[in-house]
């Protein structure tokens, strides 16, 4: 038996073709997590979340590699216990990564690394934070709603013109993408401030997000509406 990380493939290829197009030197980063706090009490786990695969993506290859996360159950462990099912979660950047950006930073780092004698450093570690952290075209901006409110919503779309959005319905809320090139120049500079202060709005910027049709703590994340609807 495996672990299913793939819910609903044709809402995963979907999401995918909606993605904007990547150039030479991009790629998209996803992150597979164990999530305890998707779990009942008494799980025995110790932290809240736990890095299990991360890696680097073309759109045209994401399919496969996602489907190469589903290894046999139990093969995922923290402390020496096997990762249940429901507490895994699959994550991608909204923006995709500039890895020659990310390549001149690595080299820096590990210039300073050697500099410092810090030979305890894990080269891989330290190179996918670096590849987590190089934005490269900023497409969209994630707005994070930590309740199921279909209210926030509707508030949203008094302060950014309903054509530049997408939501994301996720396991606690919703995704609430902004099409940054998308927006009215008349709200250029107010939508920001009037969004990110309402109720639940939890945090916002280039995050990861849930992968629509992938597994989320038992629940698959979906579209339900896209720009320009």
């Amino acid at each position: 038996m495996n672990y299913k990380i793939i819910n609903d493939e044709t809402a995963l290829k979907a999401f995918i073709d909606w993605l904007p197009d990547c150039n030479e030197q991009e790629q998209y980063y996803l992150t597979l997590l164990a999530r305890t706090k998707y779990l009942e009490e008494g799980h025995g786990f110790k932290s809240d979340k736990q890095q299990l695969k991360r890696f680097t993506s073309r759109k045209e290859d994401m399919v496969e590699k996602i489907r190469q996360l589903e290894c046999a159950v139990g093969a995922y462990t923290q402390r020496g216990l096997p990762i249940p099912q429901e507490a895994l979660a699959l994550y991608i950047s909204i923006n995709p990564r500039d890895l020659w950006k990310a390549t001149f930073t690595s080299l820096v780092t590990f210039a300073q690394h050697i500099q410092a004698n810090a030979n305890t450093k894990n080269p891989h570690q330290e190179v996918m934070n670096i590849i987590q952290q190089s934005c490269s075209n900023k497409y969209y901006m994630d707005i994070d709603v930590d309740a199921k409110d279909p209210a926030i919503l509707e508030k949203i779309k008094e302060y950014v013109n309903p054509s530049c959005l997408t939501t994301i319905e996720t396991r606690g809320g919703y995704h609430v993408l902004v099409e940054l090139a998308a927006l009215d120049p008349a709200i250029r500079k107010s939508w920001y401030p009037n969004v990110i202060n309402l109720p639940h709005v939890d945090q916002s910027g280039d995050n990861i997000i849930p992968v629509p049709g992938c597994t989320q703590g038992g629940f698959t994340p979906k579209f339900i509406f896209n720009s320009g609807l």
